[in-house]
């Protein structure tokens, strides 16, 4: 079962969202993001999926296994992302993403 951990409320930022995802372990976040191009503010919402290198074995097979049957019970989700370390996470890395799209 996956079960929900924490939320935030509409005033948390991304930095309050990474801040929850622990260094030795796997898990799933979604987050809204508002960013800018052009000068256009938009709005994703962001499945990032964190499986960093220090997680057991089991916990990322786990969750690997896992991931794409929630990816496909969420709707809305603008984005979908990988990431194993702290510079795949980093704000700068999802606004290239977010970009991109």
């Amino acid at each position: 079962a996956i079960v929900v951990e924490s939320t935030g409320g509409k005033d948390a930022t991304y930095d309050d969202f990474v801040k929850k995802l622990p260094a030795d372990d796997c898990r799933y976040g979604v987050f809204d993001c508002q960013f800018t191009v052009d000068g256009d503010t938009r709005e994703k919402i962001v499945f990032i999926a964190w499986s960093p290198d220090t997680a057991k074995t089991k916990s990322k097979m786990l969750y690997a296994g896992s991931k794409e049957t929630l990816k496909n019970k969420l709707v809305g989700v603008g984005k979908f992302m990988q990431a194993t370390d702290d510079g795949e996470v980093a704000w700068d890395s999802v606004l290239e993403i977010l970009r991109a799209v």
